[in-house]
């Protein structure tokens, strides 16, 4: 499934319906609304793959038929360990863990695509190196090309750069083959990169802008003229989204389309995604970064977010809620109802009190209005989620990560499927 990693920022910080129709209209009516509501409240999750085992650092993860079997499988990172790891659905609801890599070095983000055009799917993988901060060259981007036969061969195809917590693949430059995104968090020096795709597994590497705290660094087309852009999202001292628009031919044009002036924004993730139906590239964005207190934790501005496109690139900006801890933002439907809902997780909430929320769905009401309802107060710790019809019943199920870098560690999960019972 697309979508975008939610990396966390600790890593490197560190220091109101369809809601319109009435009543006994139709099942999308008020009374089919909170039906399906209540199914997605009583998702409940169970951990899929290795057991837990101390404090889980998992920072990322995707949903994708990584086998092409037909079954929909996750690949997720383990930042801790240093591994790759795909859980493997067969048969249906059944699930079985495979080391894809070790000794990648702070794996941060993972993404499943058929890099080289050769009909199966490949894994590319950021690396920083160690996960707290640092300003070494130790960054690396990585691919495990498949090689059939549940096979993987691990490639590095740049190293010995900053700090990397994002790469994506697209045709940057219209020649038929896919280049790269890369962001570089860095610490206090980091930048954002595109990889163009010489052939036989050589790069050119140009760099777009040199600032530290690069979070996710997607490829879409923004301003819908055809070509693939890229959009940053710069935490750290930055707390701005830029746009780097494309001519078609990989010459970037960049700008900022949003940015806070606190500085203590938190940014935390953003997904590409058509929020309102209307056509067109809108940005869905979380806040609720924690890792650069003393005490790590939440603070009252944090929440999510979506920048409305207005068809040329230029966006509108609309807070959606407040969410302690907010974290991978992640756009879906998944009451059912016809709309697309905003799920989100608490990478810090105060985990001391019973009540604190690790997942909630902001669901879409009709015309963008939103109600907060929360899913889950355990596990804690949740840094990323995604969301797919798992069982192929037509209901969207989730899948979470748990990064437990801090206490307390007593609710905890790796990486876990929520279900309805």
């Amino acid at each position: 499934m697309k979508r975008f990693s939610c990396w966390l920022v600790l890593v490197l910080l560190f220091v109101e319906g369809v809601g319109c129709k009435r009543s006994g209209e139709s099942e999308t009516g008020a009374e089919g609304i909170e039906s399906k509501l209540s199914r997605v409240a009583a998702l409940v999750p169970r951990g899929i793959g290795q057991p837990v085992v101390g404090q889980p650092w998992i920072t990322d993860l995707a949903i994708a038929d990584l086998d092409e079997d037909g079954l929909l499988d996750v690949v997720f990172a383990e930042g801790r360990m240093n591994t790759v790891g795909w859980i493997r659905q067969y048969p249906l609801g059944e699930y079985n863990e495979v080391e894809l890599a070790a000794g990648i070095a702070g794996a941060a983000h993972v993404e499943v695509v058929d890099f080289d055009l050769d009909g199966d799917m490949d894994v590319l993988v950021a690396s920083m190196g160690i996960v707290t901060p640092n300003d070494q060259k130790i960054g690396s981007v990585v691919i495990l090309e498949n090689e059939g036969a549940e096979v993987f061969s691990k490639r590095v195809l740049v190293e010995g750069i900053d700090r990397v917590t994002d790469v994506q693949a697209g045709d940057l430059d219209g020649d038929g083959d896919l280049d790269l995104s890369v962001g570089a968090f860095g610490y206090f020096e980091g930048e954002v990169r595109w990889m163009e795709n010489l052939g036989n597994w050589e790069f050119e590497n140009r760099t777009l802008i040199k600032l530290s705290g690069c979070i996710h660094a997607p490829i879409t087309d923004v301003d819908g003229d055809g070509d693939l852009d890229i959009v940053a999202l710069i935490s750290q001292d930055w707390e701005e989204i830029y746009v780097f628009e494309n001519d078609g031919r990989g010459t970037f044009e960049s700008r900022v389309v949003f940015g806070s002036p606190n500085k203590d924004y938190g940014s935390s993730g953003i997904e590409m995604v058509d929020f309102d139906g209307d056509g067109d590239t809108d940005i869905a964005y979380t806040n609720g970064d924690g890792f650069d207190y003393a005490t790590p934790g939440s603070r009252p501005w944090h929440g999510a977010q979506w920048l409305e496109n207005d068809g040329t690139g230029r966006f509108a900006f609309h807070r959606i809620g407040d969410f302690s801890g907010s974290y991978s933002p992640r756009v879906v439907d998944i009451d059912g109802d016809g709309d697309l809902d905003f799920v989100t997780t608490s990478a810090f909430n105060d985990w001391t009190q019973e009540d604190a929320e690790s997942l909630v769905v902001f669901e879409n009401r009709g015309d963008q209005v939103f109600e907060k309802q929360v899913l889950a107060n355990r596990p804690t710790h949740l840094i990323v989620v995604d969301a797919a019809d798992m069982d192929g019943d037509g209901r969207v199920e989730l899948v979470t990560g748990g990064l437990h870098f801090y206490p307390p560690f007593v609710h905890v999960s790796r990486v876990a499927l929520w279900e309805a019972p």
